[in-house]
């Protein structure tokens, strides 16, 4: 009998979950076809429809299995590869290399990454200049299309766009993984604070020097974009740092502690999203009723978002990225996806099947041209 029921529950969850999944089904296939299928070119059909599969397939198994980060954390991490892939291959296509010239400078050719935003916006007030050398519309990566779809993020997300967004934030995200316990078990959570420290530097900086001076001189991520040619010492040393900040906080760290190390503790967009978790709808919330305070949330929080402290006090930190991974340890459910206004403990699921929908509309939407390109060109390159 015990079987009979335990087939009969999980019939209702498959059919369920198939339910929770349609809509994403159908937006997701209107957007990726854009309403009009087309498979005249067999490689890019396949590529769409694979691309498509593994955006709904992921869905799906949020759902059925109740695991978030899990699922979240694959598309995450191949936005993250395919959006360096499709910047290369087209830098590539286009200036027959990864570096920039100071002639693609000069005529506005730099695609745009939201990573510059906080640093615009100081000389956009007292000079009413865009420091940015990009194309505003049109193009790939244009400013306005970026901007726009940041601040729809924010207003939505919070800081939930570094880890359902930020087409950087999958390489951390990944290396974190690798391991299955950290080689570095403690590191002060006072740290979580050097992103305000950096977003505050690079904002003078670059309204002084009319320039983005986080991208031209510590970005860690111009090592899988685009850096600029190297031609002279200061551009052979921004190399040099470009590669060591990546080495150092994308690669070495998340390896050893088991954490997302860039995004925690010098990404200046982290810092404002983490402001803005003020005025989102979303968060996470801890139902101290079913709270044991096992502290298994503070282990695996891969962004410091969580301490002892704020489990005792039963609340969640602006630093959190609602990436799931608490969620998903909490065996007794007490930390939980949450709506404003709506108490700790109550409408688990509803609120989690909101925030799921949205948010991995969003990232399915935002990711869906680099996989699809990405594909395109595996699928070229085996056939």
């Amino acid at each position: 009998m015990d079987k009979v029921l335990e087939s009969a529950g999980m019939k209702k969850s498959f059919g369920r979950s198939l339910l929770y999944t349609l809509p994403m089904f159908l937006i997701t296939f209107m957007f990726m076809t854009g309403g009009k299928p087309n498979f005249s070119d067999p490689a890019s059909a396949l590529a769409m429809m694979t691309a498509f599969l593994l955006v709904n397939v992921l869905y799906f198994f949020m759902h059925y299995t109740g695991k978030t980060d899990r699922y979240r954390a694959v598309l995450f991490i191949i936005f993250a590869l395919s959006l360096s892939y499709t910047l290369i291959h087209n830098m590539l296509e286009v200036r027959k290399s990864m570096s920039f010239s100071q002639a693609d400078i000069l005529e506005c050719k730099i695609p745009f990454c939201h990573l510059v935003i906080p640093m615009m916006i100081l000389p956009a007030a007292f000079t009413k200049s865009i420091i940015f050398p990009g194309s505003i519309i049109g193009g790939f990566a244009n400013i306005s299309s970026m901007v726009l779809l940041w601040l729809v993020a924010t207003v939505v997300l919070g800081r939930g766009f570094c880890s359902w967004g930020c087409f950087y934030g999958g390489w951390d995200d990944g290396f974190s993984r690798i391991r299955k316990k950290p080689v570095i078990k403690k590191i002060s959570e006072l740290w979580r604070w050097m992103p305000f420290a950096v977003l505050i530097m690079v904002a003078l900086t670059s309204a002084l020097a009319l320039m983005p001076t986080y991208c031209s001189w510590i970005c860690p991520f111009k090592a899988v974009t685009e850096f600029e040619q190297v031609t002279s010492v200061e551009s052979a040393t921004k190399a040099g740092i470009f590669l060591s900040l990546f080495g150092g906080l994308v690669i070495a760290l998340p390896v050893m502690t088991r954490k997302r190390t860039q995004c925690s503790f010098l990404c200046p967009m982290g810092a404002v999203n983490t402001l803005s978790n003020k005025i989102t709808p979303f968060t996470l919330k801890i139902d101290k009723q079913a709270c044991t305070e096992c502290l298994k949330c503070v282990e695996v929080c891969p962004l410091y978002a969580l301490t002892p402290e704020d489990v005792k006090a039963g609340k969640v930190s602006l630093f959190c990225s609602r990436c799931g991974k608490c969620v998903d340890a909490c065996s007794k459910r007490a930390i939980h996806y949450g709506i404003r206004g709506i108490p700790a403990g109550t409408m688990k699921n509803f609120s989690r099947n909101l925030f799921l929908f949205v948010s991995f509309l969003f990232m399915a939407i935002f990711s869906a041209g680099s996989i699809i390109s990405t594909f395109q060109g595996l699928f070229k390159f085996i056939f």
